[in-house]
């Protein structure tokens, strides 16, 4: 991650408490996270899971539980989780890789005999079925299908693992992010985006992807065609609706677009973004990233607004290291404000070193 973005983020936060109450409502601000144990929950198999107490021990088998578990603080607990590219930013350390790459190999994860495993709904059910014969208890998430989805993940993950604190907190912190760049967006075009994910593959309506970028200020060609889910675009239509910009996962070195695609207006005018995918492609908290990514690209005016807004801001209030913040406070605060705004700032940033 490029070291000026964490700064950006800062940036976001404090302006965000100038927000008006109704702002983070929008966004998803009146989730609320409740830790009591015993827990009873139905998860999206149908499946009544039973907690007694807090688990103590807790297996990620995919990389948006495991991220997730990351943001909220979670992660001591956390005690095996995939071992791929799709997790290389976070620290396996001496916890068990319950995958071959991408393949998951259950006798790990029963080896381990946790008290919680969190499968996200790209796990096979064929595997949930076999932990749970096992004797292992299993949540099987919902498909993410928006933002508020990903925040509700957030906010179950929380109640599971009896994180509360740190879901709340991390929900609080999304909310800001986009209400800040809801805000900015408020009147910029739309430029017409296609989002290339290979093989012709793009994400419709009705995905978190799609909406991350409507969030981020640009139409999607996918909606246009009523792609639903995610699901293999013609490359004619593409080339057809001519879009301004083409965003893809940076997973791969190059865009994965058709021949006749490089004929349109973004690829001519080299209108090209590659987007973390590890941020943009799971249902996870780190979407806002990608989404903040797609902002400073794409409308860089709106961008610069959102900076603008703290007017005198010292880029060195927080360093991205080491989150910690610099000596002086932010000028133009209130000492409350200030104090909120690095407070904010610090948990959040610390979490992810």
């Amino acid at each position: 991650m490029r070291r000026y973005l964490p700064v950006f983020l800062a940036l976001l936060i404090a302006v965000s408490a100038f927000a008006p109450a109704g702002a983070a409502q929008s966004n998803g601000g009146s989730e609320t996270v409740a830790c009591e144990f015993p827990l009873e929950v139905t998860d999206a198999t149908g499946e009544q899971i039973t907690l007694d107490e807090r688990p103590e021990s807790v297996v990620a088998l995919q990389p948006s539980d495991a991220q997730t578990m990351f943001e909220i603080g979670a992660e001591d607990r956390l005690v095996g989780m995939p071992d791929n590219p799709a997790t290389s930013d976070l620290e396996l350390g001496n916890r068990t890789a319950v995958t071959d790459t991408y393949q998951l190999v259950p006798e790990r994860v029963i080896d381990l005999d946790p008290d919680l495993v969190l499968a996200a709904n790209a796990t096979e059910k064929e595997s949930i079925e076999q932990l749970r014969n096992a004797g292992l208890t299993v949540y099987h998430f919902e498909t993410a299908e928006s933002i508020d989805d990903v925040r509700s993940n957030v906010v179950t993950t929380g109640e599971l693992t009896g994180e509360c604190d740190g879901a709340r907190a991390t929900v609080d912190w999304m909310d800001r992010q986009l209400a800040v760049v809801d805000r900015v967006l408020e009147s910029v075009d739309r430029p017409l985006a296609y989002y290339a994910m290979g093989d012709g593959y793009t994400a419709g309506s009705g995905t978190f992807i799609h909406e991350a970028m409507t969030t981020a200020g640009v139409e999607n060609v996918a909606d246009r065609a009523d792609i639903q889910g995610y699901g293999q675009i013609n490359p004619e239509t593409v080339v057809d609706e001519n879009p301004e910009w083409i965003i893809y996962p940076d997973d791969r070195s190059e865009p994965p677009i058709h021949q006749s695609v490089e004929a349109t207006t973004a690829f001519q005018n080299d209108n090209v973004l590659a987007v973390n995918a590890n941020q943009m492609s799971q249902p996870a908290p780190q979407i806002v990233y990608a989404i903040v990514d797609i902002v400073e690209t794409v409308h860089p005016d709106a961008y610069e607004q959102a900076s603008d807004d703290l007017d005198g801001t010292n880029e060195s209030d927080t360093d991205p290291a080491d989150g910690e913040p610099a000596e002086s406070p932010i000028p133009g605060f209130g000492v409350v404000a200030t104090l909120v705004a690095l407070l904010a700032v610090v948990g959040f940033v610390s979490r992810r070193r």
